[in-house]
């Protein structure tokens, strides 16, 4: 009898889950209008007063004696609310998503980037991928944000039926498999694997880890791809080849002999055609332009890297690749 009973107790299970979840967020989303309101409350009247700061100071000091028991309405929580107010008050582009991120991840945010556009990204990507703090503070440390703008390789909407762009990075960041100096591809493998949760939120939430050494047979012989996922926003497969040397030209013709593979044998028919990427310790951008320049498969080239890349390198070269964008439109104009 009870085990006639576990899918009818499991599905209440999953109700009350559910409602907990949506009273979470229900709660997160109070407090951020209450924060939002007191922001911008202390904005104007701050302005206001005579007395400028003074007046968060001696509010902060007056709730403090008179409602002791309440947290984050402190000096500092109360500066942040202002702070909060201000930076977003004008920007209708995140007024949609702001009460979709925890007040945690607002601080990270405001705290750990520089311009409007950064943190119209981060607010962007935590709403969609559901990022935790800790996920957040990585991503910022990472500089996900500059590498993301640095990089150019995209797959449209007219090649799936995805609704926007999805872009793959030219650089990903490695730093948690913990390496050694000196490893195998099969080690570098094994320490993705180990390292899966780590792995897809760098690559994208939307990536569902299918397996490793995954089998194609073609005729009488037996292929094995490294590492195969399948991407949810792009309706596809994507195989990944995991090399620790330098691009090779070479390696182009192997991937688009797995990605036949998989389209003839493994694609289904609603999904899209299979793509690759061919993640390389290094490569030379005109080497890979060469490489893939009469290449027809959608095959991403991209470069890792085992530590955390230098965040002000990255934002100097976001500055420049930006510049010549903006002087190529103004050569474009006058044409």
């Amino acid at each position: 009898m009870s085990s006639e009973i576990i899918p009818y107790a499991s599905k209440i299970i999953m109700m009350i889950e559910q409602a907990q979840q949506n009273a979470l967020h229900s709660v997160n989303a109070e407090l951020i209008k209450l924060y939002w309101n007191v922001g911008e409350y202390l904005s104007i009247e701050s302005a206001k007063s005579e007395w400028g700061n003074s007046f968060i100071d001696a509010t902060a000091d007056h709730i403090k004696e008179n409602c002791p028991g309440i947290k984050g309405f402190n000096r500092r929580g109360l500066y942040r609310m202002r702070q909060f107010y201000e930076t977003y008050k004008d920007n209708e582009f995140v007024s949609a998503v702001l009460t979709q991120i925890s007040w945690t991840n607002h601080l990270l945010i405001m705290s750990g980037t520089k311009s409007i556009e950064e943190k119209e990204f981060y607010l962007s990507l935590c709403a969609k991928e559901k990022y935790s703090s800790r996920e957040l503070e990585r991503q910022l440390k990472s500089a996900y944000y500059q590498r993301y703008m640095l990089s150019t390789q995209t797959i449209s909407p007219a090649e799936t039926k995805s609704d926007e762009n999805i872009r793959f990075l030219d650089s990903y960041v490695l730093e948690f498999l913990d390496l050694p100096d000196k490893f195998s591809e099969d080690d570098f493998k094994k320490a993705i694997i180990q390292n899966l949760k780590n792995f897809i939120l760098e690559v994208g939430k939307d990536f569902s880890f299918v397996g490793d050494e995954y089998r194609v047979q073609v005729g009488n012989s037996d292929f094995y791809i490294d590492l195969l996922f399948y991407h949810r926003g792009l309706s596809c497969l994507v195989a990944f080849e995991l090399k620790i040397d330098k691009f090779q030209p070479e390696y182009i013709s192997k991937m688009d002999f797995y990605l036949e593979a998989l389209d003839r044998e493994h694609k289904k028919p609603n999904e899209n055609p299979s793509i690759g990427v061919i993640l390389c310790a290094s490569k030379e951008d005109e080497v890979v332009e060469f490489a893939m320049s009469r290449n027809l498969s959608p095959t991403m080239v991209s470069e890792y890297s085992l530590k955390l890349i230098d965040k002000k390198l990255l934002e100097q070269k976001l500055r420049e690749f930006k510049g010549l964008l903006l002087t190529k439109g103004e050569s474009e104009v006058k044409k």
